[in-house]
């Protein structure tokens, strides 16, 4: 017989366990501007991508354990291209892929032995900032509804608190770099272009509004 563990007990492990991998991770943030939905994240690597394009104006971007979210990526990109192949491409909205994310993730916290390490956000652009749509997944399957701005990962409340301080929906895309940068680094470091990795949901007529933003690019807004 196995030793008995209070449900209490077992859910609170399971949350601790999740959030110390989630935190070893490194940050990113997403917000909304004048020029799109801009997501930028404190990245070294210039194969493994934190930041993808799933359909035509949605984007997915995790922190944590690589491997874990990147199969959730995958899920996501099949699901809505099946949904989109058999329906229309239209029926294709960050809220119902969200929606599948916390169910995935709900199922795998409850009954799994091991949680998944991972945040996910789901955002979608539209052609007034007003209706741009940014959902933050956790670990168990809670879907936050942002507004503005979001941060996932690694000492999330003081980035968050810092961008604060200054966000402005209205900045066009150099602005919201720097600003998402210093966020980020806070005030003990600084990042040079090869350390972010940077896309933007472009907010225009265009099917597929997914760009990134790097190399001479990304540095010379960076400054």
């Amino acid at each position: 017989m196995p030793f008995y563990v209070a449900p209490e007990q077992l859910m609170k492990d399971r949350a601790d366990f999740a959030r110390k991998g989630i935190a070893r991770g490194r940050a990113l943030t997403a917000l909304s501007i004048q020029d799109g939905i801009l997501i930028c994240a404190e990245n070294r690597s210039n194969s493994l991508r934190k930041v993808s394009e799933i359909y035509d104006r949605i984007a997915f971007a995790g922190v944590g354990r690589y491997n874990e979210f990147d199969q959730l990526r995958i899920a996501g990109v099949r699901h809505a291209d099946l949904k989109g192949y058999t329906y229309s491409r239209e029926d294709v909205d960050a809220r119902s892929l969200a929606n599948q994310y916390a169910q995935l993730l709900g199922q795998t916290f409850t009954h799994e032995m091991k949680p998944m390490e991972v945040e996910i956000l789901v955002a979608e652009v539209a052609m007034e900032s007003s209706g741009d749509q940014m959902f933050h997944v956790l670990y168990d399957g809670t879907v936050n509804d942002e507004s503005g701005y979001t941060v996932l990962g690694g000492e999330a409340d003081s980035i968050a608190e810092r961008l604060g301080q200054s966000y402005d929906g209205g900045w066009a895309v150099g602005d919201g770099v720097r600003a998402a940068s210093a966020a980020l680094s806070g005030q003990e470091r600084t990042f040079e272009a090869d350390d972010l990795e940077v896309a933007i949901l472009v907010r225009e007529t265009g099917r597929r509004a997914f760009q990134r933003i790097e190399g001479e690019e990304l540095a010379e807004m960076l400054g």
